[in-house]
């Protein structure tokens, strides 16, 4: 019986570092909403007259910055331009910044970073391309269905890029 009772207690001592473990490690989202937003058609009413072949050209940054205790804001920053693919004259230019509030504790160092610059965006992304669609619509224009982006990828390249740049820079102070 008292090897049962001492087996009983180290499990519940067990069960409570776990639970405290997991106490610590949260992962929310408070808020996700446009932070700035922008359509321009600068050749209309002339663009509507003729026949549309667009040329797009994306543009793409992530940005994060803490704003409270535990508390993220990350910023995606989406710029469309579509130009007529024959004449060069700009379309429309859409611009947006999707912006997203987690609260995230527990996670501390590259795994915040990498919670920071690759698993936010993912969840941001989609609202982005539904908003980018809307605008684009909304300006006259056929829907601009942004293709997926793999912001995994785009955040190890960062950081190979990063490691790459401080290996130059450590071997040119030792030359």
């Amino acid at each position: 019986m008292a090897e049962e009772n001492s087996q009983n207690a180290a499990g519940g001592n067990q069960a409570a570092a776990d639970q405290q473990n997991r106490q610590q490690l949260q992962f929310a989202v408070q808020r996700i909403y446009v932070k700035d937003i922008s359509f321009e058609a600068p050749n209309s009413p002339a663009v509507f007259q003729q026949p549309f072949k667009p040329k797009v050209s994306l543009d793409l940054n992530t940005s994060s910055s803490q704003v409270g205790e535990d508390l993220f804001e990350v910023t995606i920053k989406v710029t469309a331009q579509v130009r007529h693919s024959e004449e060069g004259t700009t379309s429309f230019l859409a611009e947006i910044e999707q912006a997203g509030l987690f609260r995230i504790s527990g996670i501390e160092g590259a795994q915040l970073e990498h919670t920071l610059g690759a698993f936010c965006p993912n969840v941001l992304f989609p609202y982005a391309r539904e908003c980018v669609d809307n605008l684009v619509n909304r300006g006259g224009f056929p829907p601009l269905m942004l293709a997926p982006v793999n912001f995994e990828a785009i955040f190890a390249q960062k950081k190979k890029r990063e490691a790459e740049q401080a290996q130059q820079q450590g071997e040119q102070t030792t030359q």
